[in-house]
């Protein structure tokens, strides 16, 4: 792995913002794209809507990271929790 981080625009939901990824997960993440027929920005957009509704507090990078790590080892996904949560 070459280590060497670089910043790399993306629109999600029509804003402009910036993640720091690794060229090797970068690449990954261009191939799971492709795969699924998307674009790098409906992915990241994806990949960003789960983190929110997990309410995970690490940042997209994080996010990318892990997705990447869990599309490779064939482990799935964890699925966004339910957007209501059962009365007391």
């Amino acid at each position: 792995m070459s280590g060497s981080i670089r910043k790399r625009s993306v629109v999600i939901a029509g804003h402009r913002t910036s993640i720091s990824l690794e060229p090797e997960f970068w690449s990954a993440l261009k191939d799971i794209a492709r795969k699924r027929n998307a674009s790098i920005n409906d992915l990241v957009t994806e990949i960003d809507k789960m983190r929110a509704a997990r309410d995970e507090a690490g940042n997209l990078s994080s996010a990318l990271r892990v997705y990447v790590l869990q599309s490779l080892t064939g482990a799935p996904p964890a699925a966004p929790v339910a957007a209501a949560k059962p009365a007391p």
